[in-house]
């Protein structure tokens, strides 16, 4: 994701390049009224690589930037070109998509397409092509959105890090305690506070938010094992079930957790904060009872 100004721009200053090429060869061949309009785009094509590389107001004035371009490119090449207009006429829609959002790309495809129509002079075949092919690249984007809200809603991992959302967390803990039983093993919870979220994200940003859920997952995986497991239950509520492990062990563990947060520096020189607690699950008890403590555990660390 990181890349991605950078390979738009990259393909901005490229479009710049043919344009100037489009220029030069009309040039060569004698084709002077031609020159003009390249000539004229391709700064601003330019200008637009470079605007793409800015923040994302000026990320988003390049995307219109270039539109402005395509448009007046597909414009002026339209008109008699025969046979050759439906290939034309697909441009706008395709290079409107690729640039903004599904709702105004098409919002803006339907609008002008009494533009396109009328420069192509086509009649009732070219509008029902141009429909349906705005109809049909309307629908790659839309498959996309779709596909990432449908992994999105079902993916067990919280969005702003490494640990289980909490109904999944809910669902393996319970499993687990069945498991205890079963195999008449041990288990313990040990249940984490981070105090410094609730007041990191107004003054610095959501970077500085992520920094610290970060920092708490990777401390964590570092101090237990690859099968326990750490979810999210609240904002700055997490629970580390361990199987298998006595409350001596958990102890053990939320202390090997707390001096390692404690010494991961943050910016300003300042170590992570985190309030431990620890619950383990009683044999024979119901998992209500167990899943009661915690909820206990959790208010008291966020009480302070």
């Amino acid at each position: 994701m990181t890349d991605t100004p950078r390979l738009l721009a990259g393909l901005y200053a490229l479009g710049a390049m043919l344009l100037l090429g489009q220029a030069l060869w009309h040039y060569l061949v004698g084709d002077y009224p031609r020159i003009l309009l390249p000539a004229l785009l391709a700064p601003l094509l330019l200008t637009a690589a470079l605007m793409r590389l800015g923040q994302q107001e000026t990320a988003r004035l390049s995307a219109y930037l270039v539109l402005i371009c395509g448009y007046l490119l597909v414009a002026t090449s339209l008109p008699g070109e025969g046979r050759l207009a439906l290939l034309w006429l697909g441009l706008p829609p395709a290079l409107t998509l690729l640039l903004l959002p599904l709702g105004p790309a098409t919002l803006l495809n339907l609008t002008l397409a009494p533009i396109w129509l009328l420069l192509a002079g086509g009649g009732l075949p070219l509008s029902l092509a141009y429909l349906a092919l705005v109809t049909a690249a309307g629908l790659a984007p839309w498959g996309i959105r779709h596909q990432q809200a449908l992994l999105l809603a079902t993916d067990p991992r919280d969005a702003e890090c490494a640990a289980l959302k909490a109904a999944p967390l809910l669902e393996r803990l319970e499993s687990e305690v069945e498991r205890a039983e079963l195999l008449n093993q041990r288990l313990a919870v040990v249940v984490l506070h981070l105090p410094q979220l609730e007041m990191t994200e107004e003054p610095f940003g959501a970077p500085a938010r992520l920094t610290l859920l970060g920092t708490l997952c990777r401390t964590v995986a570092q101090h237990s094992r690859d099968h326990d497991l750490l979810g999210r239950l609240g904002d700055a509520d997490f629970w580390l079930v361990l199987p298998d492990t006595s409350e001596s062990g958990a102890l053990l563990v939320r202390r090997r957790i707390e001096e390692a947060a404690a010494g991961a520096m943050l910016d300003g020189g300042v170590g992570l904060e985190v309030r431990g607690g620890i619950c383990s699950h009683s044999p024979g008890a119901p998992f209500t009872a167990l899943r009661r403590r915690l909820d206990a555990t959790t208010r008291r660390l966020a009480d302070g």
